[in-house]
C-alpha cells in the first residue's frame, strides 16, 4: 500500500527562530501532522504532492502564549464574586469560542494558566486534542494554589456567601506545608500538567494587594518539590518584590507578572534561570476599557500602580539577560488579540527577532516541550503565514493570513492551497 503523498510548504522566507534568521526560498515538507525537512525551494516537486504556496509570504512557527486563560467570558470588571452567578457548563461553553478565537490569531500552543472552575481547562484540553472542538495545543493548570481570601479565592462575598461557594471555585485553597503538598499532588492527579501559585495579591482580585507576599518560602519550596516529583514545574503569579524573590529562590520556573521587580529580584531570576513572563498589553487594555466595563476605582488603581512598573522591570530584564517568554493574561481583553503584546516587547527593550523567539523557541523551553515553537524536522507541523516581514515590523503578527496545526490549515485563505 503506497504512503499518502507529503504536503509542501512553499515559503518566501522562513524565520528560523533557532538561528534567529529569515532564510528566503525554503520547502517545508510535512508528512501527516509533523514536519520531516526543510530544504531550499529548487527543483521539482514530488509528485501528487498538495502544494500550500506561501512563496510571497512570510512563514514562521506557530505562535505560543505562555499566559493564557481561555476558560470562561471575557473579564467583566466585576470581581471575581460573579463568577458564582455562572456554571461550569457557561465557563466550559465560553472556553470553545475563546480557544478557536486564539488558535485563529496564530497561536496554535498556550499554557493555560489556571481558572477558577477547577479542571474545566482540562476537560477543553482534552476535546481539543481529541479533534471534537478547534483550539491549541494546551498545557494547563487545572486550579489556582492561592492562600484564603489571596489573589486566586472568590473574595469580596458576605460571610454567609462565602460560606456556600462549590468546591471547583476553591479547590486550590491552601493553607502551610502540609497542605500545599496535598493541594498540589490532588491537581496533578485530575489532569494538571504543571501548578500556578498565587505568591502575592492581584490586581483584579478585590481586597487582595499586589505588592504583598501571600505564601512563605517554605510553602513554595514544598510545590516546587511536589511538582518536580511528578516532571513538571511551578509558574508563581508573583507582582511584588518579595513574593517574586521567594518564588525564585523556592525553584519556580516562571515568574508571571513580576511588575513591582527590584534590581535584587532581577538579578535572582538571571542567576537562577528563572523565566519572566509579564502581560505587557493588557494594563492599557484595563486603562482604556474598565469604565466602561464597570472596573472598580480599587482595580482600576492597582493598575496604574504596576503598569508602567512593569514595562520598566521588563527593560531591565532584557538588559540583564533573564530569560524572556511571551504571555499576554488573555482573557482580560477579548480573545485573539493576543499578537497585539508583540508591539510592547520591543517597544521596550527587545528586538523583532527577540519578542518572535519569546513565543517560539524560548516558550518552547519554559515549556521543555521541544516538538513545537520551531519549524525543524520531527516538530509538529504548526504554522502561520503573514504578509511582510515581522523581523521589521513586528506589527504584522497581528495579521495572521494563514494558520496550520498539525499539518492542516485551521485558518486563511482558501486560495493559498494549491
Amino acid at each position: 500500500m503506497s504512503s499518502p503523498a507529503p504536503t509542501i510548504v512553499r515559503a518566501g522566507r522562513l524565520v528560523d527562530v533557532d538561528a534567529a534568521e529569515v532564510r528566503p526560498a525554503q520547502r517545508i515538507t510535512i508528512d501527516g501532522e509533523r514536519i520531516t525537512s526543510v530544504t531550499a525551494d529548487e527543483g521539482e516537486l514530488p509528485a501528487g504532492a498538495q502544494v500550500i504556496d506561501l512563496s510571497s509570504r512570510t512563514v514562521l512557527p506557530g505562535l505560543m502564549d505562555m499566559h493564557a486563560h481561555l476558560v470562561g467570558g471575557e473579564e467583566s470588571g466585576q470581581g471575581y464574586a460573579a463568577l458564582i452567578m455562572r456554571s461550569e457548563a457557561q465557563e466550559a461553553l465560553a472556553s470553545v469560542r475563546n480557544a478557536a478565537a486564539t488558535l485563529r490569531a496564530g497561536f496554535t500552543t498556550v499554557r493555560d494558566i489556571g481558572t477558577f472552575r477547577a479542571f474545566v481547562d482540562v476537560a477543553l484540553r482534552e476535546v481539543i486534542d481529541a479533534g471534537d472542538v478547534l483550539g491549541p495545543r494546551m498545557r494547563c493548570a487545572g486550579a489556582y494554589v492561592t492562600c484564603p481570601g489571596g489573589g486566586g479565592d472568590v473574595t469580596g462575598l458576605a460571610e454567609d456567601v462565602d460560606r456556600a461557594v462549590p468546591r471547583s471555585l476553591r479547590f486550590g485553597v491552601t493553607s502551610g506545608v502540609e497542605q500545599m503538598r496535598s493541594n498540589v499532588r490532588q491537581i496533578l492527579r485530575f489532569g494538571a500538567d504543571f501548578i500556578k501559585v498565587i505568591a502575592t495579591g492581584a490586581v483584579l482580585t478585590s481586597g487582595t494587594n499586589p505588592g504583598a507576599p501571600e505564601f512563605t518560602e517554605d510553602e513554595l519550596r514544598a510545590a516546587v518539590e511536589e511538582a518536580s516529583n511528578a516532571g513538571t514545574h511551578v509558574a508563581a503569579h508573583a507582582h511584588g518584590a518579595e513574593g517574586i524573590k521567594r518564588a525564585v529562590r523556592a525553584g519556580v520556573r516562571s515568574i508571571e507578572h513580576g511588575s513591582l521587580m527590584d534590581d535584587e529580584a532581577i538579578e535572582l531570576m538571571a542567576e537562577h534561570g528563572t523565566y519572566l513572563v509579564a502581560d505587557l498589553f493588557d494594563g492599557d487594555w484595563i486603562r482604556e476599557q474598565g469604565p466602561r466595563l464597570g472596573y472598580s476605582d480599587e482595580v482600576l488603581r492597582k493598575n496604574e500602580e504596576t503598569t508602567q512598573a512593569q514595562r520598566d522591570g521588563f527593560e531591565k530584564c532584557v538588559k540583564a539577560g533573564v530569560r524572556i517568554a511571551f504571555g499576554t493574561d488573555s482573557g482580560v481583553y477579548p480573545h485573539g488579540m493576543n499578537a497585539r503584546q508583540f508591539a510592547k516587547h520591543v517597544e521596550h527593550g527587545q528586538t523583532p527577532i527577540e519578542a518572535i523567539r519569546s513565543a517560539t523557541a524560548v516558550a518552547s523551553e519554559l515549556l521543555d516541550w521541544p516538538e513545537v515553537g520551531r519549524i525543524a524536522p520531527g516538530c509538529y507541523a504548526d504554522m502561520i503565514a503573514v504578509d511582510g516581514d515581522p523581523t521589521d515590523d513586528i506589527t504584522c503578527l497581528e495579521r495572521v493570513a494563514l494558520v496550520m496545526k498539525s499539518g492542516e490549515v485551521v485558518a486563511g485563505e482558501a486560495a493559498a492551497l494549491g
